[in-house]
């Protein structure tokens, strides 16, 4: 398997010319890598003008590995070829280096480059990429794979290190300013004649002290005082290590790459919005950095968010007043971590009375809303308290816990809560402390623990009675002046105390049911997954001449082929269930097919667009115009699928505008979802499936 190395962009706060006088003092050798013995210039080349530098080494490096296995391999040094490329006039420096050792066997291939800073002409970025495919060795693979990333990583960790080391070294020696390349003819003529008779002479000139008071150089080495100094920054499109360091957090070379290489495939692949970097890192965390792993539960976790809207749930949806008045739960200031804190007295809450009034869906919608508001506040806290923090702390109370609320559906609302919240919110959680734990509570215990995530469980504290009062205990983790009031704290806590709800509340089964639909279906995403050779087909109905046909979906997994077939004729929408394409867990339904087996293409329906390709992450936002149209029903997004696998499928949005009407935002402008306009299909939703 290649291994891939993607690093951020590491931010020098120094011109280009001096970062490269450092750069080259590390040659033959350098002391501060004991691992790079030497190095021999095998080729050089200098344009006349002398913008144009490239070096060709042969560097010797003893690699730290079991002397048995050197002695197996036959070698006790390791060689590489390393190829300078100095472009002085456009500022810029590419590193090539690739193994001469057992090139047959192991490819390494690198790549480096300095570059002027995008914002700041007097900084320098630094940016490096490497692969590692290890074909065969002597059946040593996944050791030699080891020794190998091991080693590369902590010489990543000294690369900034050594490039600063230098630049002290140069300062001691009093330079401290290099002059940028200039063309000859520009150059003085004793600039140019000192120049011939000593090529040798480093890059870096020794620039007096008074000479820097009177102004004399024109390449300050810092921002001068009164001009703003822009922020450490890079395009939007890439991430700088001082970035990662103040907002995600100390990350291995190993863990900036997985993150910088997720989101570049994110970028690439998916038009939609783009999850928040601390979003992606917990994803990543999640799935102890396998990117595939990771990339998969992201894809899915970005389409269920689509789905049921949960970007907008803050701004658009409002709970009902029975959760105001009876969930007895809410964010109470921080911890000792600065990570924000949600007090959840779970003991005065009736769980049953709140899903008797409410239903499974509402409830669900309300803790979404609480873990949205728990990102919001962790990225509040970094800011205020300035360092990463990605997480929050839970408190929940137990006092008044009893049989009543292991009452089976509450049970079991509670169990699809976490099911959905491990899956599209992991490593949100830091701490979640238990306080008085009653003797019922392991029986709880024993029906929830099975279905959270072992490295979630790590995070549970139980105290039973009040021995979250003595060591070990609350003072712990919560300052003594914001523990709540009723777990003899001073600080008055405003979460309300629950109580039960009133039977007048309770809704009837089909009350509820209707309840969760309306809450669900308000949406015009709707989600299929496309099986090999089982085409999913959807019927749209033109009711207005002259229209125009728009589409926006996204593909989770695999490639499809989109298609749209046109027939005067109507097909027969199977039945489906109406509960089936709303579950908020539900991965999809299974394929519908419309067309009928024995209609002929051609004489009973046409294609009317050409068949689309789209690839796997994908976001597809297309439109087709058929001017003249008399009132028909059209087969739109005909999906004549060939795939290995079933392929998780998001329609965003599949509508019929009247051409008169194209001036109206369609699905492309990304407005929010309750605000785009409804299809006419009188099938139904479109997308059920």
């Amino acid at each position: 398997m290649v291994q891939k190395y993607q690093s951020p962009v590491r931010v020098y706060k120094h011109p280009f010319e001096l970062i490269m006088a450092a750069y080259e003092r590390r040659f033959p050798t350098c002391p501060l890598i004991p691992m790079f013995v030497d190095s021999d210039t095998v080729n050089e080349f200098r344009s006349e003008d002398g913008a144009i530098h490239v070096v060709e080494r042969r560097c010797k490096l003893d690699i730290d590995a079991p002397r048995l296995l050197k002695k197996i391999a036959g070698v006790d040094y390791v060689y590489f070829i390393q190829k300078n490329s100095l472009n002085s006039r456009e500022r810029t420096l590419h590193i090539e280096a690739r193994n001469e050792t057992f090139s047959n066997r192991v490819i390494i291939n690198e790549h480096c480059c300095y570059s002027v800073h995008p914002e700041n002409e007097d900084w320098t970025c630094f940016e490096q990429s490497a692969s590692l495919d290890i074909k065969s060795f002597f059946g040593f693979e996944s050791t030699v794979e080891k020794i190998a990333m091991k080693q590369y990583t902590s010489n990543i960790k000294k690369g900034k290190e050594i490039i600063e080391y230098y630049l002290r070294q140069l300062e001691e020696e009093g330079i401290t300013f290099v002059p940028r390349w200039t063309p000859p003819s520009l150059a003085p003529s004793s600039e140019m004649s000192s120049s011939c008779k000593k090529p040798a002479v480093p890059l870096a000139v020794v620039v007096p002290d008074p000479a820097l008071k009177e102004g004399l150089s024109s390449e300050p080495l810092s921002t001068p005082s009164g001009a703003p100094e822009p922020a450490v920054g890079t395009p939007d499109d890439k991430l700088d290590a001082d970035y990662i360091k103040r907002y995600l957090g100390d990350l291995t070379p190993l863990q900036e790459s997985c993150l910088i290489r997720l989101r570049q495939w994110l970028q690439e692949t998916h038009k939609g919005k783009i999850p928040k970097d601390e979003h992606i890192l917990r994803f990543l965390r999640a799935r102890d950095f396998n990117i595939d792993k990771a990339r998969e539960t992201m894809c899915q976790s970005l389409t269920w968010r689509k789905q049921h809207q949960v970007d907008y749930i803050l701004d658009t949806w409002q709970p009902p007043q029975v959760l105001q008045d009876y969930y007895a739960g809410g964010w109470h200031h921080h911890d000792k971590d600065g990570r924000p804190l949600y007090v959840l007295r779970l003991g005065q809450m009736d769980t049953k009375g709140l899903v008797r009034a409410l239903g499974e869906e509402a409830l669900l919608r309300y803790v979404l809303s609480i873990n949205e508001e728990g990102l919001r506040r962790c990225e509040e806290n970094t800011k205020v308290f300035g360092r990463p923090i990605s997480s929050w702390t839970c408190l929940v109370d137990l006092e008044g816990l009893n049989m009543r609320h292991l009452w089976r559906p509450g049970v079991k609302a509670l169990l699809r809560t976490i099911e959905v919240v491990e899956a599209n919110y992991p490593e949100t959680l830091g701490r979640l402390l238990i306080l008085r734990a009653p003797r019922v509570f392991p029986v709880l215990w024993t029906l929830v623990s099975p279905f959270i995530d072992d490295n979630t469980r790590r995070k549970f504290l139980i105290y039973a009675g009040n021995d979250y009062q003595g060591p070990g205990g609350l003072l712990d983790y919560i300052d003594k002046e914001i523990i709540p009031d009723f777990l003899s704290g001073e600080c008055m806590c405003e979460v309300p105390e629950g109580g039960l709800v009133p039977k007048s509340l309770y809704r009837t089964a089909e009350e509820l049911e209707n309840e969760d639909l309306k809450l669900w279906t308000e949406t015009i995403y709707q989600s299929a997954s496309v099986f090999k050779g089982a085409p999913h087909e959807i019927l749209i109905q033109i009711v207005d001449a002259s229209s125009v046909i728009t589409w926006d979906f996204d593909v989770c997994k695999g490639d499809i082929v989109f298609n749209i077939y046109h027939s005067k004729r109507s097909p027969q929408p199977p039945k489906k269930d109406s509960l089936g394409a709303h579950s908020i867990t539900s991965p999809g339904g299974n394929n519908v097919q419309l067309i009928d087996r024995i209609w002929q293409l051609g004489r009973d329906y046409s294609m009317v667009e050409s068949p689309l390709i789209c690839k796997e992450g994908e976001s597809v936002q297309r439109l087709h115009d058929q001017p003249g149209v008399q009132p028909q029903r059209v087969l739109p997004a005909q999906r004549r699928h060939h795939l290995v696998q079933p392929v998780p499928l998001q329609l965003h949005d599949l509508q019929v505008v009247p051409s008169a009407q194209r001036g109206r935002p369609t699905a492309s402008d990304r407005r929010p979802p309750a605000q785009q306009p409804r299809c006419a299909d009188s099938s139904g939703p479109l997308g059920s499936t």
